[in-house]
């Protein structure tokens, strides 16, 4: 089904169903859904817009091939050019439609989750995740914090220790047991979890939508009332972060696929 008021953008494909599901794919592949500006842009003008829409019920958040994204798109570029003090803004305003949203937001976990890209799927209200997935929140590793509201996400669902040990070392959790400690609602195996997705949606484009609305902004409410003000401090924090010396050889060192050196300036 067509819709004009939908934004588009090279590497997102997006489609409502006569259910009223919409479905945002992250379609670059090749770099596995690395999230460049348009994207981000895209995506969040599109959910903006679904407010108070009848003829949406539910959103679902997906990638294309073996990720569903690996964070902020950085490949190739040198550190002057991936330098940008506007990614940290586009991406809470992406976070902010996700939760603000009047619809549950789905996200469709079917491959790796890194960085930007797993804090988006976890603002999303519901996750399905595929047993061959896995989150990692790599900001460290190229001299960064966590964005996109994930400093109180990633801790309103495990707790500050998982937490911290997550964001602090960068390690990737399986998908398995991101659901046994709560990090993901939903967990199913790789070969059916097209089918766990098709399921869910199905369930909650013919629930009822004002409950929906109004329960998930009560839980939200209540679960998230920090995220405003993390996002705030994660924003200062990036900034401060972006124009430093050990952020600039953090990014050289992931385009060169090399250990950073860091030394703390």
């Amino acid at each position: 089904m067509s819709a004009e008021w939908i934004v588009r953008a090279p590497g997102v494909e997006v489609d409502l169903d006569a259910r009223g599901v919409l479905t945002v794919t992250f379609d670059r592949p090749e770099s596995y859904n690395a999230l460049d500006a348009a994207m981000v842009e895209s995506t969040a003008a599109t959910l903006e817009r679904a407010v108070g829409r009848d003829d949406v019920r539910v959103v679902v958040l997906t990638g294309r091939g073996k990720a569903f994204s690996s964070g902020a798109a950085l490949a190739g570029a040198s550190p002057l050019d991936a330098f940008d003090d506007e990614a940290v803004h586009r991406a809470n305003r992406l976070v902010r439609a996700v939760t603000r949203l009047d619809k549950p937001v789905v996200a469709a976990v079917n491959g790796v989750a890194a960085g930007v890209g797993a804090s988006l799927a976890l603002a999303c209200d519901l996750q399905v995740t595929s047993s061959d997935a896995s989150f990692a929140f790599t900001f460290a590793r190229i001299g960064l914090m966590p964005d996109g509201g994930a400093s109180a996400t990633i801790a309103a669902a495990v707790g500050r220790a998982r937490a911290m040990r997550m964001v602090l070392l960068g390690e990737r959790l399986p998908a398995a047991d991101a659901h046994a400690a709560g990090l993901v609602s939903h967990l199913a195996p790789a070969d059916a979890f097209a089918a766990a997705v098709a399921h869910l949606t199905a369930t909650l484009a013919a629930g009822a939508p004002l409950a929906y609305a109004a329960t998930k902004k009560a839980v939200n409410a209540a679960t998230l009332v920090e995220l405003e003000s993390a996002m705030e401090r994660e924003n200062l924090g990036q900034l401060t972060l972006f124009r430093t010396a050990d952020t600039a050889e953090g990014m050289t060192a992931f385009v060169e696929k090399r250990a950073p050196r860091f030394e703390g300036r």
